[in-house]
């Protein structure tokens, strides 16, 4: 299966970048699970990308790839709270899916699902 579910590749990318997904399949699950847990710990308050690697003692880029196939499989989602990154921008702080802000209406005025 490929992403959100396993590492993504771009279209047009070389045979390595196929083999280095393959590759992080099994460690990016393991990832993902470990930053939904501490997500999840933190309620309200969210983690952020750099907050995860930190926790983790992972290097900073590797925790971005991870926040962004929770939030395709809809596991996380922007709580609209932003704090500073070490690189001093703003970072999006995660949380579970209740904990989001509310969901916009649809143009039939039903509420849209967020899915798990």
């Amino acid at each position: 299966m490929g992403y959100p579910d396993n590492p993504g590749v771009r279209i047009g990318s070389p045979d390595t970048a196929y083999a280095a997904a393959d590759s992080m399949a099994d460690a990016a699950k393991s990832r993902e699970a470990m930053a939904l847990v501490l997500i999840a710990a933190n309620g309200l308050r969210g983690c952020t990308a750099d907050e995860v690697a930190d926790t983790f003692n992972w290097e900073r880029y590797s925790s971005r790839p991870r926040l962004s196939g929770l939030k395709a499989q809809g596991k996380i989602v922007d709580s609209g709270l932003r704090r500073k990154a070490v690189s001093g921008r703003s970072q999006a702080a995660w949380v579970l899916p209740e904990y989001g802000p509310p969901l916009p209406e649809d143009p039939q005025g039903d509420r849209l699902q967020h899915v798990a």
